[in-house]
């Protein structure tokens, strides 16, 4: 919410009498009239050290100079007392400002100058309800004066609180709009009152007016900070990012303020344009090196951007900047946990932790470190903990408390599939499903994937099954249903069930992307070809066209067509170039058919610094080390590849691979053994029979050279 600020100095300040010269009097007024004692007990009394003029007075002592004369002796007094109480803090003082101002008022009460300052020190002073009034009094009889409008509005503005801490304005926001509506219409060419009573209007909620007191502003002093920040917000408030950024942008480059690039890479930012965000925060940062706003979000945008080294390098300079910054370090534990340096994310997760000991995202960190280190025991231990504190006896939570127990909970269910605990995983789930239909979706998808790593494909249709059953209208659970149909033998139903899904909306591009896969693992390379360019039809964006070009290259890789398979995924890379899932696919590709080694090898290791946890994406980086001779690296990455997906067949075939080269045929036999019962549980598409029959033609001639080995040891030698 926008907080309204009460602007004391030169936007509001009351003209005020200064020389009594110039008001046509002979008064004049003498510093040293005032003791310069300081605030100490005997502070003397300010006395003037010049009457009015003797002559002026006695020669017309009740005619209207001889008035004005008094009114403006009193009014200099009423100045004298009242500077006094103000530096030296002497109440009693300020008392008699006010009884000389209300002599001098008596003296010339026509004078509407006398009664604005009368009425601007009760407000100085705190003695609100007198200022209204007094202001109240003018305006009865001069309803245009200006002084007593600003007086109102200023005594309503401060009557308003602070809505970012929760007050609410009532009545007085009517009643600072209205007089705030008079200052304009009377002064109509000052920046400042517009830009307020857009803000009044803003706070209302009513944004139309707010909009035209903020353009009318703009076209008083097009190029002022202040009004391109309020209409550019006031936008972004409405949800219209482009106006916002186009009202940002109307501002010549090399006349934007560093305020103003913030808040153009901010809404950038919103917008998921975050290469525009890039250049703003670039640029606010040329002029303002030090700006630690415009440096988060860079670092923030080019770690979503996934320059993660360039990211990580800024949230270390934050953290020398402000080391109380406890955000920051968290961003350097994520980012250096990504990277693989654990101890060095584990270093700033303890500062982190000096800072805020209490804080639940240090505690999360700490279970993701845990986590990639491989303790999962721990890491689990320390999720289950923030999921326990964030819960509720009456199931009754705050948004925010929801999203942070949803998160915990996912976390601590990938935590459990990563250690093969299926049925703890499933009832995590089942905890998230409880939070509400806003979770449902990811508990639902949860249970049915944890089932699937399992291989316990009757139980993911189940629980599929079960999804669409309590959330009929979402579209993602009824297509998880329509694959695991078709996964399961039941390939007509799965079809024709995502083929209902379709509506002639936007929402059909995620249809005919999955169609696209079920018709590819169906072996139907026309329909699904036909499926990806009817999912191409419904693109929004350059990076829709990065999943077309992906989708197709996988489709010419499973028909063998390496060369257009290639193309495609060069294709997708030059859309995005930090997609890992892309990076994995092609590099493992070259690696498997010893095409292009050393860039296979480039574009895995890529993937996996974008993703260290990705088992998928270690099988593929240890095989691309087995294809290059180097073994020993080969066979760490795949042990640690089993770890995160046990039951994938692929994995423990690579690793059998490797154990067979190094001459370890017993640990190879192992391996393809559990290959061969992993593809037996496995879903017909994940089983290709000619992957299964190599895997099996390995198994049984290790066994035949095992046996020979054997015979052969077993044989006793003739002497």
């Amino acid at each position: 919410m926008m907080k309204v600020r009460v602007a004391e100095g030169k936007h509001f300040s009351l003209w005020r009498w200064q020389n009594v010269a110039a008001l046509g009097t002979a008064l004049t007024i003498s510093a040293s009239a005032v003791a310069q004692t300081g605030p100490a007990k005997n502070t003397p009394t300010p006395t003037p050290a010049t009457a009015p003029t003797a002559a002026t007075a006695a020669a017309n002592p009740t005619g209207a100079t001889g008035k004005r004369a008094q009114a403006y002796y009193h009014l200099a007094l009423g100045h004298l007392y009242e500077n006094s109480a103000e530096e030296y803090g002497r109440p009693d003082l300020a008392t008699q400002a006010i009884e000389q101002y209300k002599l001098a008022i008596n003296s010339d009460p026509d004078s509407v100058f006398l009664q604005n300052n009368i009425a601007e020190t009760y407000f100085k002073l705190g003695r609100i309800r007198e200022a209204v009034e007094t202001a109240q009094r003018i305006l009865k009889t001069h309803p245009d004066d200006l002084a007593a409008h600003k007086l109102l509005g200023r005594v309503y503005l401060r009557s308003l609180g602070d809505p970012n801490a929760g007050q609410q304005p009532g009545p007085m926001l009517d009643l600072a709009i209205q007089e705030f509506q008079k200052i304009v219409q009377l002064e109509p060419n000052q920046v400042d009152d517009h830009l307020l009573l857009g803000q009044l209007y803003t706070l209302k909620h009513d944004n139309s007016n707010a909009k035209a007191q903020f353009e009318e502003a703009r076209r008083i002093n097009p190029g002022s900070e202040d009004v391109v920040l309020n209409l550019a917000r006031l936008y972004g408030e409405q949800g219209n990012l482009a106006q916002a950024i186009r009202v940002l942008q109307s501002v010549p480059a090399d006349q934007r303020t560093p305020k103003i690039d913030i808040a153009l890479g901010a809404a950038s930012d919103q917008a998921k344009n975050h290469k525009e965000a890039i250049l703003a925060y670039q640029a606010a940062l040329n002029t303002q090196p030090d700006n630690l706003d415009a440096q988060r979000g860079l670092a923030e945008d080019l770690l979503t951007d996934n320059q993660v080294d360039a990211s990580l390098k800024i949230f270390q300079g934050i953290t020398t900047q402000d080391p109380e910054d406890v955000r920051s370090f968290l961003r350097v534990a994520e980012l250096e946990r990504t990277l693989g340096h654990l101890n060095k994310a584990e270093a700033a997760l303890q500062h982190a932790k000096t800072l805020d000991p209490d804080s639940v995202e240090v505690r999360y960190n700490e279970a993701m470190v845990a986590e990639a280190q491989g303790h999962l025991n721990q890491a689990a231990t320390i999720l289950q903990q923030l999921a326990d504190a964030t819960k509720h006896a009456n199931e009754q939570y705050t948004p925010d408390e929801r999203n942070n127990r949803a998160i915990f909970l996912d976390r601590l269910a990938s935590v459990y599939r990563d250690q093969s605990k299926t049925q703890q995983a499933i009832d995590v789930y089942k905890e998230i499903i409880a939070l509400g239909p806003a979770d449902a979706e990811r508990g639902y998808q949860g249970e049915v994937d944890t089932y699937r790593d399992a291989k316990m494909l009757p139980e993911a249709t189940a629980a599929a099954q079960q999804a669409v059953q309590a959330l009929p209208k979402n579209v993602d659970l009824q297509l998880t249903l329509a694959g695991q149909m078709a996964d399961t033998g039941k390939a007509k139903e799965g079809l024709a069930l995502a083929k209902s899904q379709l509506n002639g909306t936007k929402q059909d591009r995620v249809v005919w992307l999955t169609l696209a896969q079920m018709y590819t693992r169906m072996h139907k390379w026309k329909d699904a070809g036909a499926a990806i360019d009817q999912a191409e039809k419904l693109n929004t964006s350059k990076q829709d066209m990065g999943l077309i070009y992906f989708l197709r290259g996988a489709l010419q890789e499973r028909q063998k067509h390496l060369d257009a398979a290639e193309q495609q995924f060069r294709q997708a890379l030059s859309v995005d170039p930090n997609n890992a899932l892309t990076l994995n696919y092609l590099g493992y590709m070259l690696a498997d058919h010893n095409m292009k080694l050393d860039e296979a090898l480039q574009m895995v290791q890529h993937a996996v610094k974008l993703d260290p946890e990705n088992g998928a994406y270690l099988d593929s980086l240890g095989w691309v080390h087995y294809k290059l001779g180097q073994y020993a690296v080969a066979e760490q990455m795949l042990q640690k590849a089993i770890t995160l997906i046990p039951t994938d067949p692929e994995v423990h075939d690579h690793l059998g691979e490797v154990y067979a080269t190094t001459g370890h045929l017993h640990e190879a036999v192992a391996q393809w053994e559990s290959s061969l019962q992993n593809y037996a549980s496995s879903p017909a598409a994940d089983a290709e029979p000619s992957d299964v029959n190599k895997v099996r033609k390995r198994l049984d001639k290790a066994k035949v050279k095992l046996a020979k080995e054997d015979a052969h040891a077993t044989t006793p030698h003739q002497p």
